[in-house]
């Protein structure tokens, strides 16, 4: 028989039955929070945990910021990464598949420790010579050392067990892959620091449960809003811990909604404070991330093609920034014409043919995402002759030839298959100096237009329909091979239902015989650009796929580290630096993965069948089952979700599933290590115990010895030559460093 108790529980009222408490999940709380603890034990207790936390952060921070200026030259990604942080700095605008927050905060970090932004980042390799990169290197290893404190901390809350938390601290602290990947120029130590952060604000907040709505309460609520709004302002592999917590706060309305002791007034309170908290606040936090995004880059760049013509407009030095043209398209006029599905580019021709085998060996036309000469098109009457005189306007339901302005040739199609899309006829460019056949006409549609209706520069929607073979001018979104130059596929689809891949407007508009006019209304609002890019974010991730000869990375090699990636280096006289996780830790991640769901299972059966056990296997039962599970769930949703995705993948993208991974790993261990007497008498599992976590330590000590050249760099012999040094530590074939 359970004594009953009286607890202070949620919003203020008393759980009179301590017991449901406990059965709920809710052990973690103190009876009496405002109690100071009399015995000094506990103190001491706390000053111990508080000198293990600063010895985990002392060696976590000299970890990562050892050697972190070497190489002075371009690793991996920065040639990405570090570049956009210069485009901030330069105000230019520029594209990327992520959200702005990783690269807004390099940019600020190079600016504030005095980089100028006038670095290229052209290539791996490029020597960084005078430029200071020393602050935008520094911002990603400080995010990547605050990982191992934020790990102890997180395990301390969830198992009570300062042994748990320093080997889960430990286990990132030496891994070689978290102190190469924090230590240079990329978004995976940003997106990293959020998503932990994230998830030590939310087992805070769990265990706030007999203080709802005080100051700390409110407190590690707005900091779980605040730091999942920036995961997914940095990456949308954000959004996996955004589910975790979402579920996890399922849960916990859940066991409110059936504490009787509630009523639904205050049930209700709870839920408007968890969706101010955890849905208004993030979304109102990460829509003024892309509002200072959309501020601080006004200057037209390198982005721009990606994005309509509107968008467009509101960037100074772009060609439709305040700009006047022509209102009306008319014959003689050269122009440029754009897709109208996200991202689809603009026409586009050069004077490459089609290869061999790919329909007709003609000239080839795509559709490109850049400003370029090769866009111009000039716009030609039926008929053979130039056009003199006044200009004539061009109308719904006219037949037009599109000539290229630099190659001369006319737009043109057949009945041969296109490149990709098989069911769709190819598109090319023929003829010469207007030269061409029949399969040069085309009729201008006015979307939605009648016989006659004047078709308007940038306004009008327009459909350009193949006047022999009635098929229509397409834009397929698929990226061509390499003898396409990785541009996109255009066809003609037989297809004739509107849809955006087939409807073009009319950009850039030039011809000295008619009046300009101002194109100032076409400026679109916030929340138009906001949509808009992340149509273009999301489309581009989705687009990401392997070019040839890429290596592409599969999910299940992860956890077995299986292949590591090259940051610097490729040869025995240059300064090599290889991602690979410590083998000996992501091996023991891997083994304890298997344990922990043995171990689950195991408890959850002695509990079910009603074994007897005494008040520490139960709270070890609880830890497990409950703190465990909540890591084990978070590496599920962090590592599943890449077998689903048909884009390009690299091993950098299992790091935060390895944080989950080990934070669980040190749960299980400890667990398994404290309840070793179940197996052996008390004086051998008391031996086990203080050995077993005095060998993971040496363990993690020698074998980071062992393999920390590849974080802080190697020359000589490469590892597959007997000569090397490392020659010893390939312990798998498909390790190339």
């Amino acid at each position: 028989m359970h004594k009953a108790q009286s607890v202070r529980g949620r919003g203020g009222t008393v759980v009179r039955n301590r017991k449901a408490y406990m059965d709920n999940g809710y052990t973690d709380a103190p009876v009496n929070p405002a109690k100071k603890p009399s015995n000094p034990s506990v103190s001491t207790g706390r000053h111990n945990q508080t000198y293990a936390l600063m010895f985990v952060v002392i060696l976590s921070f000299s970890t990562r910021f050892f050697k972190v200026m070497e190489p002075p030259h371009i690793c991996w990604d920065e040639t990405h990464f570090g570049k956009m942080g210069s485009y901030y700095i330069n105000r230019t605008f520029f594209f990327d598949v992520h959200p702005p927050l990783g690269k807004m905060l390099i940019g600020l970090a190079g600016y504030l420790t005095g980089y100028d932004g006038t670095f290229p980042f052209i290539k791996p390799g490029d020597k960084y010579e005078h430029h200071n990169y020393l602050g935008m290197r520094g911002l990603c290893a400080a995010l990547g050392s605050c990982l191992p404190p934020f790990a102890f901390l997180t395990v301390l809350e969830l198992s009570h067990s300062p042994a748990a938390a320093l080997i889960s601290a430990a286990l990132i602290i030496f891994d070689t892959g978290c102190i190469t990947i924090s230590q240079y120029i990329l978004l995976d130590p940003i997106l990293m620091f959020f998503i932990m952060a994230a998830v030590l604000s939310m087992v805070k907040f769990n265990r706030q449960i007999s203080s709802p709505f005080s100051p700390s309460w409110w407190l590690w609520l707005i900091l779980t809003g605040v730091n999942l709004s920036c995961a997914l302002g940095v990456k949308f592999v954000g959004l996996f811990v955004i589910l975790l917590i979402g579920l996890n706060t399922a849960r916990d309305l859940w066991i409110i909604l059936g504490d009787l002791q509630l009523s639904l007034v205050d049930f209700g309170r709870h839920l408007l404070a968890r969706i101010f908290g955890l849905i208004v606040l993030p979304m109102f936090l990460y829509t003024t991330i892309f509002a200072v995004h959309f501020v601080v880059l006004n200057r037209s760049g390198p982005g721009d093609g990606f994005f309509s013509s509107s968008f467009q407009s509101r960037l100074i030095g772009n060609n439709l920034h305040n700009a006047s043209m022509p209102e009306y398209l008319a014959y003689g006029s050269v122009i440029t014409v754009k897709n109208l599905r996200i991202a689809g580019g603009y026409l586009h021709s050069h004077w490459h043919l089609y290869p061999e085998g790919v329909g007709a060996r003609q000239q080839q036309v795509t559709a490109y995402h850049h400003k370029d000469y090769n866009n111009l098109w000039v716009v030609r009457r039926q008929g053979d002759g130039e056009d003199s005189g006044a200009p004539d306007l061009v109308r719904h339901g006219d037949i037009i030839r599109l000539e290229h302005k630099e190659t001369t040739r006319n737009l043109h199609s057949h009945f041969h298959e296109a490149p990709l899309t098989k069911k769709h006829f190819q598109v090319t460019g023929y003829g010469i100096n207007g030269t061409g056949d029949p399969n040069d006409l085309w009729q201008v549609e006015v979307c939605g237009g009648r016989k006659g209706d004047l078709v308007k520069v940038l306004r009008s929607k327009i459909r350009f329909l193949h006047l022999s073979s009635h098929c229509v001018l397409h834009s397929s979104g698929k990226t061509l091979p390499k003898w396409g130059w990785e541009q996109v596929e255009v066809t003609c689809s037989p297809y004739l239902k509107d849809t955006p891949n087939s409807q073009w407007n009319i950009e850039d508009h030039i011809n000295p015989k008619l009046a300009n006019i101002s194109l100032s209304v076409l400026k679109p609002s916030f929340l138009e650009i906001l949509l808009e890019s992340h149509i273009v974010m999301i489309r581009g991730n989705s687009g990401l796929k392997p070019k040839d000869n890429e290596m592409n990375s599969k999910p299940w090699h992860w956890p077995i580290n299986y292949q590591g990636l090259r940051f610097s280096g490729v040869n025995e006289t240059e300064y090599r630096v290889y991602l690979l996780g410590n083998p000996v830790i992501w091996w023991l991640n891997l083994v304890c993965l298997g344990l922990y769901v043995v171990m689950v299972a195991t408890a959850s059966v002695s509990l079910q069948r009603g074994l007897q056990l005494d008040e520490k296997r139960r709270e070890h039962c609880r830890v497990l089952m409950q703190g465990g599970g909540m890591l084990f769930l978070g590496w599920l949703l962090h590592y599943l979700p890449f077998y689903s995705m048909g884009r390009i993948l690299y091993y950098h993208h299992y790091f935060p599933a390895m944080l989950f991974s080990s934070m669980l790993t040190s749960i299980t261990l400890d667990t398994f290590l404290q309840n070793s007497d179940l197996l052996f008498n008390p004086a051998t599992a008391q031996n086990l115990k203080w050995g077993g976590r005095a060998l993971l330590s040496i363990a993690f000590l020698y074998s980071f010895y062992l393999f920390h050249p590849l974080s802080y760099g190697m020359r000589g012999p490469l590892a597959h030559d007997p000569s090397s040094s490392m020659a010893n530590l390939r312990w798998m074939d498909s390790w190339e460093f």
